[in-house]
């Protein structure tokens, strides 16, 4: 059989541990047997960034600008015990970090559903995807421990020198913390328009959610640009599409989530989305059955795995130990990436492989084979625990039967 060719290259973004081992085997086992596989290739695996001094990231993302299509591995974010563990110059920001700031984009999050596996919700029948807006709030926050007796203001110096001042607390009789935060109009409405595309993109309803009955200003700018991008730009288009836009407060939006079947696309600001895309990828079963995309507003795409690097299973990989590491997510990053750039180079056999590649996956799962972690959570009969590259010959096998 001849292999799929490609026209455009998509950046392909290398990274750390055994999400490294893994990203290789897939590769090798279900990737280039199939396509003539065409990568702009940067090497984000730690010791490399250090050597570059973190500039491969930098270059990794404007690529990503350039070419529209990048899928990225699981990446290490080094805390003070990496430093002497790989030898660092200073302890590099999270990549995924700089790629976002970078390509001003939305994180979508959505859970891979199969047989066998059921949400702890048992009414969750249709995969939420989570928007998380990446920029901002207490991500970029400044903060400070105030001695008793101190006074916290609140200060705005404008353009012309002029100062405007609220106070915060008086720390009467204590101690205490302040912190000040921060988001952009620009950033927001960027938010607000990768969301409105990604629903269009993807026909599903969007709910957005805030607190601006109590953060007045704050929460109630985010409100106030999303209704007015949406009212100006998106609903017509939304009405065509036969979709929703659906505004309430985080704390209600809470509730209606715990009691719907899913189906749409859950907006949330920076930390509501870092602590909800946990919750809802933990109550699907897995955060390795997660598919992540960051989203620009001008529509580029940066596919990536939603989990770590499963430092444990690498260090029992060095000892020559078997590891029945979970691969589904890393897979479908890559499925999701060239999917996208056949569908921008109108290469209609790169998206059935894509295709093919998934419900090979699924089909694995759900015919009892599947590694350690789905094991312990299936209900299946007969199922069958393998190793890591064992699944991925697994699905290879299914694959080959529907090429």
């Amino acid at each position: 059989m001849s292999k799929i060719q490609m026209k455009t290259p998509l950046v392909e973004m290398d990274g750390d541990e055994m999400t490294r081992i893994i990203w290789k085997m897939i590769k090798d086992i279900l990737l280039t047997p199939y396509i003539d596989l065409k990568t702009e290739y940067y090497d984000l695996g730690l010791t490399h960034r250090n050597e570059t001094d973190d500039q491969v990231t930098v270059d990794s993302a404007e690529a990503t600008k350039k070419y529209g299509v990048a899928v990225k591995c699981a990446t290490i974010t080094p805390n003070a015990a990496r430093m002497p563990e790989y030898n660092l110059k200073e302890m590099w920001k999270s990549p995924n970090g700089t790629i976002r700031a970078i390509l001003d984009g939305t994180v979508f999050r959505a859970p891979i559903l199969v047989k066998g596996i059921t949400p702890y919700i048992p009414t969750w029948t249709k995969p939420i995807t989570i928007a998380r807006h990446a920029y901002g709030d207490v991500y970029k926050n400044t903060e400070m421990q105030v001695a008793e007796g101190s006074r916290c203001e609140l200060v705005c110096t404008d353009k012309d020198g002029n100062e405007t001042r609220e106070l915060i607390h008086e720390m009467n009789g204590t101690s205490g913390i302040i912190q000040g935060i921060h988001n952009t109009d620009k950033s927001i409405a960027s938010f607000a328009r990768s969301c409105f595309n990604f629903a269009l993109d993807t026909k599903q309803d969007i709910w957005f959610a805030t607190k601006d009955t109590i953060s007045k200003k704050y929460d109630h700018r985010f409100k106030d640009i999303f209704a007015e991008i949406f009212e100006t730009e998106y609903k017509e288009k939304f009405a065509g599409a036969g979709i929703e836009y659906f505004y309430t407060l985080i704390d209600d939006a809470v509730a209606r989530v715990i009691r719907s079947e899913g189906g749409y696309i859950w907006a949330c600001k920076n930390y509501d989305g870092d602590v909800m895309s946990d919750m809802v990828a933990t109550a699907y079963g897995s955060l390795a059955m997660m598919t992540s995309v960051l989203v620009s507003p001008d529509g580029v795409y940066e596919y990536e795995a939603a989990h770590g690097t499963v430092q444990r299973h690498y260090y029992k990989h060095l000892k020559g130990e078997a590891t029945s590491t979970n691969s589904v997510a890393t897979l479908f990053a890559w499925t999701g990436a060239l999917r996208k750039r056949g569908e921008l180079d109108g290469l209609s056999d790169l998206c059935e492989f894509a295709d093919k590649l998934e419900r090979a996956t699924i089909k694995t799962i759900e015919d009892g084979v599947m590694t350690g972690d789905l094991y312990l959570l299936s209900s299946l009969p007969n199922k069958q625990k393998v190793d890591t590259e064992g699944f991925l010959l697994e699905v290879d096998k299914r694959l080959k039967q529907m090429m």
